[in-house]
């Protein structure tokens, strides 16, 4: 056993049934992955049910097997958010004072245990829901399983953790703005969003009651269905369930944002690998870049609007008779509902049926859409200090559908330098859900994506990748620079064809000067991985009129890289033509 093994539910399910093994087994290894993990993050879990009670449950699901009764999710441990009712567990929503004992399963989780799982424990979460980065918990911060560093997303961060890191193979979140999708892309995860209604809510504490959605983590498409065909259907107890009736879906037309409303928030490396996704997207099918404007305005109502007093009501008698035990962030967002008007929140109504009839009528031209699941991602000390601003960002892409009243699966697209995982969003009408599911697969079958790196088990060094192009050079003057910052040699590559490249005058050693320009070639390079600390160093040491600024490699990826100042050019000579510094050199000799 070890942690770095995602398990399949699929597989233990079959394993359990066809006697392979035993859901006591399963138990037995799935106890010891979370003390294993336990070690690294125990603020994945509020809590957890006893070790005896897993026990006999899993005892009784083999009985089950043996009288050759077949359970869809045989003996599959399963996790579950903390704001989902799980008798025999408290329900605190991350809000110890909040916390009450439910007295029996939410629809979803009575469907699952139906299906033979077993509900290993209740995972950590931000407060009420409320909010994409999984830092505003009193249990602590679930943190990225890759990277450390990082924000795990939230606000279903634990359920997310739990399945990165092996410990469960699906977890249930819930996803109100976004939250079933974000923590799905920073870990490499298949996040699954239904239609609104098409899974039961009863017994979920509700973030905004008339659209939240209850979701699942899996690492793959199989796993999702799994879940879905377990928990969706009617369920005549929850006012906001529906009769839904499944609708095909053909993506042959796939809907974007038009360039200059793509928000990446300064993040080159996440614009790189949403442009590469649209590239494998394209050979599927035709790209259509539409107007999100409209999309966005219903997004800015969901925290800047009239919904915003939905969260206020759901919290109400908390906020007026303890307002001081709930994080402050959180209250901060949820107390802006007591100024909200009737007569704002039937303004808001109204606009919200307009852009609902906006974006249903978005599907007379586009068949699905296919969007970032976030511009960016986050270190947990920068969400420490702008908290909301950096939260808001996150949900750019996530916010409005639910709103709208879409189906979304949130599915991995590519490895972010630093470990986090890049993802995009496949969007489509109310209940096409198994036809985005099939569509991931065709997705996944065609992105030939790079498999998760290993997990963040000891704290990962921040690194930075540094392009060089003259004097620091293997075997050039000032390449010790490098050297003795242990930095790591990662490639010769060449810039795009859009940089010339000049021998700065009167330069002791000789330096370059690297400029962008479009009518330029592409420019030999070596490319080095520095420290971040190092990396810091280093830059202080860079002498005018040379400086460190972002440089676009052949391939469309981007690296910090040396650039020189207008005034570097004084008296330059052009060596474009040479392709490179080493070439210079040699001609000088």
């Amino acid at each position: 056993m070890t942690l770095l093994d995602r398990r399949s539910a699929a597989a233990l399910a079959a394993g359990v049934n066809s006697g392979a093994v035993t859901a006591v087994s399963v138990i037995e290894e799935t106890l010891a992955r979370i003390a294993a993990y336990d070690e690294i993050q125990p603020q994945v879990w509020i809590s957890r049910a006893s070790a005896e009670s897993l026990l006999a449950q899993a005892s009784a699901i083999d009985a089950r097997v043996a009288t050759g009764e077949v359970l869809p999710l045989a003996g599959v441990p399963f996790a579950a958010k903390d704001n989902i009712d799980v008798a025999g567990l408290e329900t605190t929503a991350a809000c110890p004072a909040f916390a009450y004992a439910p007295q029996k399963d939410a629809t979803v989780i009575a469907r699952l245990k139906a299906a033979g799982a077993i509900c290993v424990g209740k995972t950590n979460l931000d407060q009420f829901a409320t909010g994409l980065v999984g830092t505003r918990s009193p249990f602590g911060i679930p943190r990225n399983a890759y990277n450390r560093d990082y924000v795990s997303g939230g606000s279903s961060s634990g359920s997310a953790i739990a399945v990165a890191a092996g410990l469960v193979p699906i977890a249930l979140g819930t996803d109100t703005a976004g939250s079933g999708r974000v923590p799905a892309a920073f870990n490499h995860l298949i996040g699954f969003k239904p239609t609104k209604g098409r899974w039961s809510t009863k017994g979920l504490v509700p973030a905004c009651r008339s659209i939240d959605c209850i979701t699942v983590f899996a690492s793959d498409t199989i796993d999702a269905r799994l879940v879905d065909h377990a928990v969706a259907g009617f369920d005549a107890g929850d006012p906001w369930s529906r009769q839904l009736f499944e609708t095909p879906l053909s993506p042959k037309r796939i809907g974007v944002p038009r360039r200059d409303q793509r928000a990446f928030f300064g993040d080159s490396e996440s614009e790189f690998l949403y442009d590469r996704a649209l590239a494998t997207l394209a050979e599927q099918a035709d790209i259509v870049e539409i107007d999100i404007a409209p999309l966005l305005e219903a997004a800015q109502l969901l925290y800047g609007g009239p919904w915003v007093a939905e969260r206020t009501a759901a919290i109400a008698e908390l906020l007026k008779d303890n307002p001081e035990a709930i994080d402050p962030t959180v209250r901060i967002v949820v107390e802006a509902g007591w100024d909200k008007t009737a007569v704002e929140l039937w303004n808001g109504i109204y606009r919200m049926a307009e852009l609902k009839r906006h974006a249903d009528q978005l599907w007379e031209c586009v068949d699905m859409l296919a969007f970032p699941t976030t511009g960016t991602t986050y270190r947990v000390a920068e969400l420490a200090v702008a908290p909301v601003a950096l939260n808001s960002n996150l949900g750019f892409y996530t916010n409005f559908v639910n709103l709208l009243d879409m189906a979304a699966v949130a599915v991995p697209a590519g490895v972010r330098h630093n470990g986090s995982g890049f993802g995009i969003t496949l969007i489509g009408p109310a209940a096409t859900d198994r036809a985005l599911l099939d569509a991931a697969d065709q997705w996944l079958g065609a992105a030939n994506l790079t498999p998760p790196p290993p997990l963040d088990l000891e704290g990962k060094m921040q690194t930075v990748k540094l392009a060089v192009v003259g004097a620091h050079l293997e075997g050039m003057p000032l390449h010790w620079q490098l050297t003795s910052r242990d930095a790591k040699f990662v490639g010769a590559f060449e810039t795009a064809p859009s940089y010339k490249l000049y021998a700065i005058a009167n330069s002791v050693p000789p330096k370059p000067a690297l400029v962008f320009d479009e009518g330029g070639a592409a420019i030999k390079l070596e490319v080095y991985e520095l420290g971040l600390a190092e990396f810091g160093s280093f830059t202080v040491e860079v002498p005018a009129p040379l400086a460190i600024g972002t440089v676009t490699l052949a391939d469309g990826s981007s690296v910090k890289g040396f650039v020189a100042e207008p005034r570097a050019l004084a008296g330059a000579e052009d060596i474009t033509h040479l392709g490179g510094w080493r070439a210079y050199i040699a001609s000088r000799s």
